[in-house]
């Protein structure tokens, strides 16, 4: 079409756009080859490039699947593996020694867990306290009978002895009189080591019950000092048996500081709303209790006493545990020790 223009009288002006309608033509031509000439090799290129960003992409999609699956398969492993040992009643590793794998989610399993094995072991230990000390109550109650039984007929011989033996015998009554006195306390201490609380619970004012065992227990001698929070809430229980609760404890002082030193009763509230609850706590100044022996003051015929049955904190443990309440002990040598209970305002 170019060149048949050309043959055409043409003017100057028609001859110029010509010449600028073939130079743009050419332009174009070449572009295009050039445009042609890089489609057919691009191709090859482009799906080369292609494969690689899908090599590239199926790695990268492996390792995140691997880690995905170690994130997810180890931690379950180990929850597994804890689950057999909480089941063979072994302990947990610490937790220092377990690396933080997995989600966050993990880690409050791990933990509830942890809770779920310490309340498990708490329930095994109270169960089998609960069974010792059923063992301990029904033997203390068969002492007691068995002692019982032969007391009264010896009580009843020495009375007649007193009337009717001659003056060179009194001395021998009064021995076993006084021996006779002494079986009946220990029958009584099993009698009421294996008895739990009986009777109706009712409202128990803490502060009355520590000033009558005050001035009840301790000696003149002694100074004493109770130390009764303002606004006490009364607590709900059995006053007799938590009064000889706390004598128990008191007298136990008593005799650690020899009648003399300084003896100190306390309570205050702990806790908040109706979950609250009251601790007594019983302080001496004696010679202290060796760590070691520390644990070992609740269990019953444990004494160093001479003539001593050894069941003085263990009636008053019993009585605290019977309140679903706690105790416990912290002693220094050479400074003294101090016993506590913690009863909840409420039995249930």
């Amino acid at each position: 079409a170019i060149a048949a223009v050309r043959t055409a009288p043409l003017t100057p002006e028609q001859r110029r756009l010509v010449d600028e309608h073939e130079r743009e033509l050419s332009t174009s031509l070449e572009q295009a080859r050039r445009f042609s000439f890089l489609a057919s090799r691009s191709v090859r290129v482009v799906a080369s490039v292609g494969i690689l960003a899908l090599v590239v992409f199926a790695v990268a999609a492996s390792r995140v699947a691997g880690h995905l699956s170690r994130q997810l398969s180890r931690p379950l492993e180990e929850i597994v593996r804890w689950t057999g040992l909480i089941a063979r009643g072994e302990t947990l590793p610490p937790p220092q020694t377990v690396p933080a794998r997995g989600a966050p989610e993990f880690a409050a399993l791990r933990s509830a867990m942890r809770d779920m094995a310490a309340a498990i072991e708490t329930g095994k230990r109270r169960a089998a306290e609960a069974e010792r000390l059923r063992a301990y109550r029904e033997s203390a109650r068969r002492v007691a009978h068995e002692l019982k039984n032969p007391l009264t007929p010896i009580r009843l011989a020495v009375a007649r002895l007193r009337k009717s033996a001659p003056p060179e015998l009194a001395d021998s009554i009064d021995v076993l009189a006084a021996e006779s006195e002494r079986l009946e306390r220990i029958a009584r201490s099993f009698a009421d080591f294996g008895r739990m609380p009986e009777g109706p619970a009712a409202q128990v004012d803490v502060g009355d019950l520590l000033r009558y065992s005050a001035g009840s227990s301790i000696p003149s001698g002694m100074d004493v000092a109770v130390d009764v929070e303002d606004d006490l809430p009364t607590i709900l229980g059995h006053h007799d048996a938590l009064a000889g609760a706390v004598s128990n404890v008191v007298l136990n002082a008593v005799d650690a500081c020899s009648g003399k030193g300084r003896i100190s009763l306390a309570a205050r509230r702990v806790g908040n709303g109706e979950a609250g609850a009251v601790e007594i706590s019983i302080s001496d100044d004696g010679p202290g209790i060796a760590p070691a022996d520390l644990e070992r003051i609740w269990d019953p015929y444990i004494t160093d006493k001479p003539g001593g049955t050894g069941l003085g904190l263990a009636i008053a443990r019993q009585t605290v545990l019977a309140h679903n309440g706690t105790v416990g002990a912290s002693s220094t040598l050479g400074q003294g020790t101090r016993i506590s209970f913690v009863l909840p305002l409420r039995i249930g």
